[in-house]
């Protein structure tokens, strides 16, 4: 707790900033029966144009782009269709990570369902590392495997797909992360009979946003077509790409946001037994489950596994067919969350204090935790940015080298400055926002030298940034708004929930409640008079302190209808707040 309170005071404050694009929102709002408010948020979040508003607002599976569209894929399809009538042995090999396994299943289902004679291995984190390897290559030779189906990796592995065609294997890579370059900028594909990735140059695929199990649910999708298998069939997977497209933090934007809405829709539907009685494990209602739900609750769970085990766990839960066997998976894999919850906790709290102490003046934080299990390092790197809003990687000593796993900030490109750094690199992977690498132990202090002094980022890259999407005043709330505002719905990265602005609110009354005093009721009044009750979350007797003496009040919300016993009513939701002296002080 002390590390964390000392970064809270060194991390330098937000910029509250308004959008200000521009459009006729009343004509928006005539033409499409919303609100202006409502149009207004939908150009902030860039949707633009009738067919795109149209979409982000009553879309529907029919919406989704062909997957015909996706480099290689007709080929890969018909290439699988001719494995299968001639009875060859497929082995997929997919990833430990909630992608990586939602992938895999949403290809074993789909083969076993066209009757291939299909089995499965996913790398063990620790043994294999991430991604296809060597072994597991001669390890499929060895088991008279004919055809390989890598998922959510395989673009980066070209010299273990060399092995593979020199052993005689047919590979196929799906994966969705950035197609590595040469060393002059030039794509470097793998040596695979065909490559699925929508980040390939000649790929013409129009939303490039897509997680590796959507990339393996389109494949399906096309298989499904050449096997004359009923499309209600493929659509009756979607919310296992909804799952994955929240679990890898995808954008919310375009078919994503589809895939998700509808995916959460049809969760109550699901034929997984396993994911049923995960939901149930996590005390949530399967027909009331949102974004966060599955990015919070069911993701970490099905994603503990891999981290502390082995992901094979959380795939066979998906697979089960028999309930009480699904029901002691799913509590085990809810147990192992906790534990990895505890861990993650001890590992936050070492690398905060690390930076305090050490890095604290580092535009680049690069933190060594020897100790720390490899499997967190990217949620304490997570953790860590949040806390002080740069770049931050987090090592961890594995066999015979380090590993490290890094999250980054919209102005450092993390997977193009660890190209720049490659000669101390033993592998990498990744994309701007995050990235994992593997590097010797006497490179550590080179390796955050050199990515400091190239960092290219300033003081004003620091300064963590809060959009509001409207300047409302409270008169303007109503139930008839929160309503329409849930169309917007699902909320996450790249779709953002909506946020609001009030400036100089008098404070009329506090209350500190619950038992944890984490939680305060407010009563806010506006200039005008206007009263509206607001209920704010955070640590109470520490808000209590800083308030003092003040009695006005600068806030960011987001308004809901507040039901207890029976009565309904308006309230904000404070996310984020200024204090100000007196009436008359000048903000």
């Amino acid at each position: 707790m002390r590390a964390e309170i000392t970064v809270r005071r060194k991390k330098e404050e937000p910029r509250w900033m308004l959008y200000t694009k521009k459009a006729d929102f009343q004509e928006i709002s005539a033409r499409f029966g919303i609100d202006p408010v409502t149009a207004r948020i939908l150009r902030n979040r860039d949707v633009v144009g009738d067919r795109e508003m149209e979409r982000y607002l009553y879309g529907t599976v029919k919406d989704l782009h062909s997957p015909h569209k996706l480099k290689d894929i007709d080929y890969a399809a018909g290439l699988i269709r001719q494995k299968i009538g001639q009875g060859k042995r497929i082995r997929i090999v997919g990833d430990y990570d909630i992608d990586g396994v939602c992938a895999t299943y949403l290809l074993i289902r789909g083969l076993r369902r066209c009757g291939a004679n299909v089995d499965h291995q996913i790398p063990e984190r620790i043994r294999d590392g991430y991604g296809i390897n060597e072994s597991i290559i001669r390890k499929a030779a060895a088991d008279g495997v004919d055809t390989i189906i890598t998922c959510d990796n395989g673009i980066s592995a070209y010299d273990q797909l060399q092995l593979a065609r020199e052993l005689g294997l047919t590979v196929i890579v799906t994966d969705h992360h950035e197609v590595p370059k040469d060393t002059e900028g030039k794509e470097k594909l793998p040596p695979a009979s065909a490559v699925i990735n929508p980040h390939q140059e000649s790929c013409r695929y129009p939303y490039k946003d897509i997680c590796g199990a959507v990339v393996a649910y389109k494949l399906i999708q096309v298989l499904y077509e050449n096997f004359g298998i009923r499309e209600a069939e493929w659509a009756a997977m979607l919310e296992f790409a909804a799952i994955a497209t929240v679990g890898d933090v995808m954008p919310l934007k375009d078919e994503n946001r589809i895939l998700v809405k509808h995916g959460l829709k049809q969760m109550p539907n699901t034929r997984s037994v396993g994911l049923r009685c995960l939901v149930e494990a996590c005390n949530l209602d399967i027909y009331h489950l949102t974004a966060y739900h599955i990015g919070f609750v069911i993701g970490p769970c099905l994603n503990a596994s891999g981290r502390l085990q082995t992901a094979e766990l959380a795939l066979e839960l998906l697979l089960c067919e028999e309930e009480e066997s699904a029901r002691k998976m799913a509590a085990r894999l809810q147990q192992l969350n906790e534990e990895r919850k505890e861990m993650t906790q001890k590992g936050v709290d070492q690398a905060l204090a690390q930076v305090e102490e050490r890095y604290a003046e580092d535009k680049v934080l690069v933190i060594y935790l020897p100790e720390c299990h490899e499997s967190i390092a990217g949620i304490i790197a997570g953790r860590v940015r949040e806390a002080w809003n740069r770049p931050s990687m987090v090592l961890t000593r594995g066999e015979g080298c380090v590993k490290g796993s890094g999250r980054s900030i919209r102005a450092y490109s993390m997977y193009q400055k660890l190209c720049e750094v490659q000669d101390l690199l033993l592998k990498f992977g990744g994309h701007p926002m995050a990235a994992g690498f593997s590097l010797e132990e006497k490179d550590i202090d080179e390796f955050r030298r050199r990515l400091n002094e190239q960092s290219g980022l300033t003081s004003k890259d620091f300064i963590p940034e809060i959009w509001i999407d409207v300047a409302m005043p409270f008169e303007y709330i109503s139930e008839r708004l929160i309503q329409e505002l849930s169309l917007l719905e699902p909320f996450g990265q790249g779709n953002e929930k909506p946020q609001f602005a009030q400036r100089r609110l008098r404070i009329r009354d506090v209350r500190v409640l619950g038992k944890l005093h984490n939680a305060v009721r407010l009563s806010l009044v506006t200039e005008s008079g206007f009263v509206m009750e607001g209920i704010l979350f955070a640590e109470g007797d520490r808000f209590l302190e800083e308030l003092g003496n003040k009695k006005i009040m600068d806030i960011i919300y987001y308004p809901e209808i507040n039901e207890y016993n029976g009565n309904r009513s308006l309230q904000v939701v404070v996310k984020e707040y200024r204090l100000h002296g007196g009436e008359q002080e000048e903000t």
